[in-house]
């Protein structure tokens, strides 16, 4: 066979695959384009400035149920929320009342979430977050989430009160938390992929083989959905654990932060990191030892950055610092009275969480 006839074979395999991952994933997702009563609900108008996205880290975020995990970290998480009087609607008011100082009080529009531990705990701060906005906003009206089987107890969710397509919300990865959920307003599909990597305590630091790994699934799904339709409009966020300059975000993912380098190349697309090149001071998400980094990301693919569609504004891209959630030294303010805030503020005070959250605006064509 040629070396034409190889690649227009690979490139035909590559669409095919494409293809049938569009295609419904079955059962098991929340989230059905309705409200939660089953009656449709109207898409919230589109503002000016665009709709907000934000992807957290919300820490350990565990419901109030044992479930009798047998190993740690899982089992004192676990127990503790379970067990503690009160501990468990401490932990979802403050996550409430960060979430909903956004975008106006009216909180995130879109809304991906890091460490959560089942879809009960996802479902209960749905139904904290409505009852706080009470009548300010459109409610949340589907949560998108799949069960985590494998390693620790913490998955991916996203909740927004938009239209989705939730037969199409999947896992790329039965054994990594990675989870794609599909968003469609106007007829206008967006596809988010809502990740959390290896951490540097359970991978080399220097190798980061598991993030890397991490990297390599994502960036092979966004090609073969790139290379079916090089317009699709996809969002990628996640804590990486790893930081826009690692080879995994620029080698594995194909991220960078050169708008001038992320062309429609059919060969080896690249993504745009709205996160690269940002001072860590000012944007940087996770304080450890008193230094920097910024591990809670969002990069985009080709077609988000033109005017077709879903259009993202990179100028947008903020990292919160609600003053509930920042510890003595401007940093976030863990929960987990045991972890690094605890020589701070001592044993009796809990902050939110040990990441803070990253947002950005999405406009969609009218």
């Amino acid at each position: 066979m040629s070396n034409s006839l190889r690649r227009l074979a690979t490139f035909l395999a590559l669409v095919l695959l494409a293809a049938l991952l569009l295609l419904p994933s079955g059962c098991g997702n929340r989230g059905s384009g309705k409200g939660r009563n089953g009656e449709e609900g109207k898409t919230p108008e589109q503002p000016a400035e665009g709709y907000l996205f934000c992807f957290w880290n919300v820490e350990n975020f565990f419901d109030d149920k044992l479930d009798g995990y047998k190993h740690q970290p899982d089992k004192r998480y676990d127990e503790e929320f379970a067990e503690k009087e009160g501990l468990f609607e401490e932990k979802l008011g403050k996550l409430s009342k960060v979430l909903l100082s956004m975008n106006s009080g009216k909180g995130p529009d879109i809304l991906a979430l890091a460490e959560v531990e089942n879809e009960n705990a996802a479902d209960l701060l749905w139904q904290r977050l409505n009852k706080d906005l009470g009548d300010k906003a459109e409610p949340y009206k589907n949560l998108l989430f799949k069960e985590n089987k494998s390693g620790r107890n913490i998955a991916t969710a996203i909740l927004t009160r938009l239209p989705v397509r939730a037969n199409r919300t999947r896992k790329l990865d039965g054994h990594r938390r990675i989870l794609e959920g599909h968003i469609e307003v106007n007829d206008h599909p967006l596809v988010i992929i809502a990740s959390h990597w290896t951490s540097r305590v359970s991978d080399d630091e220097k190798e980061g083989s598991g993030r890397a790994k991490y990297a390599d699934i994502i960036y092979g799904r966004f090609k073969a959905m790139f290379l079916a339709n090089p317009d699709i409009d996809l969002l990628i966020c996640g804590d990486f654990n790893d930081t826009p300059e690692d080879r995994s975000v620029i080698e594995h993912l194909h991220a960078t932060g050169k708008r001038s380098e992320v062309t429609r190349d059919t060969h080896e697309p690249h993504l745009f990191n709205l996160s690269a090149g940002h001072d860590r001071e000012k944007f940087g998400t996770h304080l450890f030892k008193r230094k920097w980094f910024l591990f809670d990301q969002i990069i985009v693919s080709p077609g988000l950055l033109d005017d077709k569609g879903w259009t993202v504004l990179p100028d947008t891209l903020k990292t919160v610092r609600h003053i509930s959630m920042q510890n003595q030294f401007g940093g976030p303010w863990s929960f987990d009275r045991t972890y690094q805030d605890r020589a701070v503020h001592g044993s009796a005070k809990r902050g939110v969480a040990d990441h803070f959250p990253v947002t950005v605006r999405l406009k969609v064509e009218e």
